[in-house]
């Protein structure tokens, strides 16, 4: 498959499927940043299959998800999301 179409499976695919990590359901969507970085956090400490630092694998799916999603968030949604960066840096020592 080519096109538009198979793109957005393919990150919706990555999003809810992460080789490396194990999401929670729904944790891009919720409303507490703080909450979404306890959540990446733990994803990324627990998982055997990332292929690099804990640190570094839960802002990369954070990342991805934004500039993914990023044209059909609202702009609270990418604010908090925006915040969330800041959290997972005060999670890992990284401020």
């Amino acid at each position: 498959m080519t096109g538009k179409s198979s793109s957005k499976k393919w990150s919706a695919r990555v999003t809810g499927q992460s080789d490396a990590l194990d999401l929670e359901e729904g944790v891009f969507t919720w409303k507490d940043p703080e909450k979404i970085a306890r959540s990446l956090h733990r994803s990324a400490e627990s998982s055997t299959r990332r292929k690099s630092s804990p640190y570094r694998s839960a802002m990369s799916m954070l990342t991805f998800y934004i500039n993914r999603a990023g044209k059909h968030l609202d702009k609270e949604q990418k604010e908090i999301l925006g915040q969330t960066k800041q959290e997972l840096r005060r999670l890992y020592g990284k401020e």
